[in-house]
């Protein structure tokens, strides 16, 4: 039976010593046991005036032992138990557990793969795309099939870590929803630079509008560094609004409003970033064509 700490031990179980190799002096620690009557007989004499027997022949003679009053002394005025324990070293703040983590800083551009696709390299990638282009989808297929350790962080989701007080942009735009959203993208490229500091590659996924470019994508460079890869992901009109349908929730838009994201969307044909139409890909080739892009964009980066 576990008792708390600081409790004393239950009694023993007969007037004896109790069970086999159980005796009166292995109590809790700071919790002497009742006190054991001295022998009868005649007092000897105390134990300062007691003769001390010479010690054997070349052992050098052990230092005298001080009274209980003045042991007590170097542990506190009046304490008897046991020595306080120490309190523990104190821990960096920039370590979890025992591991050191290097700091998050601005994502350089990796080196050039030595094997088709992206392969081995470490990378942060920004897939842009409306609400219903599969970008959440591919992203994570994406990250899940490389063979080194990739993270992938969606804006939304981690814009609806806002519980109470979350401003929902379909309820109408206003400075709270734009603030939370300025707040999931500073948050979402600190988690980037994170995972890359530490040898993780990152793909984020974003509706960032080309007319917008200071906020947008001027954002996420500032966030994550030059090093980023955007990636921009335009199905064609009818297979967003289909894809939108299947959509629960605040993720589903109202079809005009999938129709005037899609049409401002159509403005990064002409910017210079790559684009992939994945009107007639399934989920695996366009992952497969992402891949390829990334790695021409590794080799020779897009001007953003």
């Amino acid at each position: 039976m576990q008792h708390a700490v600081g409790a004393p031990l239950p009694p023993p179980h007969g007037p004896g010593t109790g069970p086999v190799g159980w005796s009166q002096q292995a109590q809790h620690p700071g919790h002497p046991g009742p006190p054991v009557p001295p022998p009868a007989g005649p007092p000897g004499p105390p134990p300062s005036s007691r003769p001390v027997p010479p010690p054997p022949a070349g052992r050098p003679a052990a230092p005298p032992q001080a009274p209980p009053a003045q042991q007590a002394q170097g542990q506190g005025q009046g304490w008897s138990g046991p020595a306080p324990h120490q309190a523990p070293a104190p821990v960096s703040r920039e370590s979890t557990g025992h591991i050191q983590l290097p700091p998050g800083g601005p994502v350089p551009l990796p080196a050039p793969p030595a094997e088709p696709g992206t392969g081995t390299a470490t990378l942060a990638v920004l897939l842009i795309g409306p609400a219903g282009a599969g970008k959440t989808t591919v992203a994570k297929l994406w990250a899940s099939r490389r063979r080194v350790p990739t993270a992938h962080v969606s804006l939304d989701d981690v814009r609806e870590w806002v519980c109470s007080g979350f401003a929902d942009p379909q309820a109408g735009w206003n400075d709270q929803s734009e603030a939370q959203y300025r707040l999931a993208r500073r948050t979402c490229g600190f988690s980037a630079r994170n995972f890359l500091a530490n040898g993780i590659s990152c793909i984020l996924d974003d509706a960032v509008f080309p007319d917008r470019p200071v906020v947008g994508l001027g954002g996420w460079k500032r966030h994550v560094g030059p090093g980023l890869l955007p990636v921009v992901l335009l199905p064609g009109l009818e297979v967003v609004l289909e894809r939108n349908a299947a959509r629960s929730g605040n993720r589903r838009l109202s079809d005009e409003e999938v129709a005037r994201i899609h049409g401002r969307m159509a403005g990064w044909y002409g910017s210079g970033l790559p684009i992939i139409d994945n009107s007639t890909y399934d989920v695996e080739t366009t992952a497969r064509v992402l891949d390829d892009i990334l790695a021409r964009s590794i080799a020779s980066p897009p001007a953003w």
